[in-house]
């Protein structure tokens, strides 16, 4: 490949939460009657063009991740499943995505979609990083990051994080 196409494709609803370290995006090929296996592969050559050096796969399914090893991108598996605790889960994400970015690296965590979900996950790790001081503050950033209004969900999830924050500072 040559050109622009060597470049790849930008995943779809890619957003940056810290720019240049840490960013979000919908499952590469995207999903359900839309995905498209040349979509996925050209949306993975993009961030391995882009320099991510870790992909973190929040999906239930394992089935896309031999993917990522095709094309040389790192990947972690990570599922976020309905019957998990919430809490101990985002405990586990958070330290992790701190460790990853304290050693340099350059993370996407993805999901299906962008939805409330994966928002109310960054929105409470920018609070439990302390990177914004105020649950408020951080669903505000979120929904003018990703132009799209946190729902109960991510608002959960935000305050999860305010109290592993309370808890992590006592």
């Amino acid at each position: 490949m040559k050109g622009k196409w060597a470049q790849g494709i930008t995943p779809r609803n890619f957003v940056w939460v810290l720019k240049d370290r840490l960013a979000i995006a919908e499952r590469p090929g995207g999903y359900g009657t839309n995905h498209r296996r040349v979509r996925r592969q050209e949306e993975i050559i993009w961030i391995r063009e882009q320099g991510f050096t870790r992909v973190i796969s929040l999906i239930s399914a394992t089935h896309n991740l031999h993917n990522y090893d095709e094309l040389g991108v790192a990947w972690l598996h990570r599922p976020l499943r309905p019957t998990d605790d919430l809490p101990s889960f985002q405990a586990s994400l958070y330290n992790e995505i701190r460790h990853l970015l304290s050693v340099g690296e350059k993370v996407l965590v993805h999901r299906e979609e962008v939805g409330d979900s994966i928002c109310g996950l960054v929105a409470g790790y920018l609070l439990w990083a302390g990177l914004v001081p105020y649950g408020p503050q951080a669903i505000s950033v979120t929904e003018r990051l990703t132009s799209r209004q946190l729902g109960p969900q991510g608002r959960q999830l935000v305050a999860n994080a305010d109290l592993l924050r309370q808890h992590q500072a006592s």
